[in-house]
This record gives structure tokens, sequence and C-alpha cells, in this order.
């Protein structure tokens, strides 16, 4: 079995997401998640960065656009949120 890093934190990040489903459902914006995300980190404690700049280096250059992750998670973990445009039964 493949080590997990940061174990913890990211089952800790994993049953925040888990829980913000179970209370909103799905079908919202992405937008709406990232705010229900940023409310439990809060509450929590949990330190993070939102819509974090990365630079992207490839071979020996810095590429000129730069990436930008939703959530930065104690500085280590990546959180990005998706939501699918769809019908809602």
């Amino acid at each position: 079995m493949a080590k997990i890093y940061n174990q913890d934190e990211t089952y800790r990040i994993i049953g925040i997401a888990m829980e913000i489903h179970r209370m909103l459902g799905k079908g919202l914006l992405e937008v709406v998640y990232k705010d229900a995300l940023e409310y439990e980190l809060i509450k929590r404690n949990i330190p993070y960065q939102l819509e974090k700049e990365c630079i992207i280096k490839y071979k020996d250059t810095i590429l000129p656009h730069k990436f930008y992750v939703d959530f930065l998670v104690y500085n280590q973990i990546i959180v990005e949120i998706k939501s699918k445009a769809g019908i809602i039964e």
C-alpha cells in the first residue's frame, strides 16, 4: 500500500469535505463549496491560504503562466474544489 503523506491532516480535510457535502448536497456552484470550506477551516483553526499563486518550473525554466490553487492547507496540501453542472433530481 502506498504511503500517504500528511495522513492525519489529509484525513481531516477529507472529513471536512464530506461534512460539507452532507450539509449542502450536490449541484451548487464551486464558490459556495469554497465558502463552506473556508468557514470550516477557520472554525477549526486549520492554517490555509486561499487562491495561492504557484510558480511552475519546467526543466530549466519558469513557465510564464502561474497556477493558482484553490486552497493550500497546512502549507503543504493542495485542495481544489470542483463542482459539476447538471440536472438535480
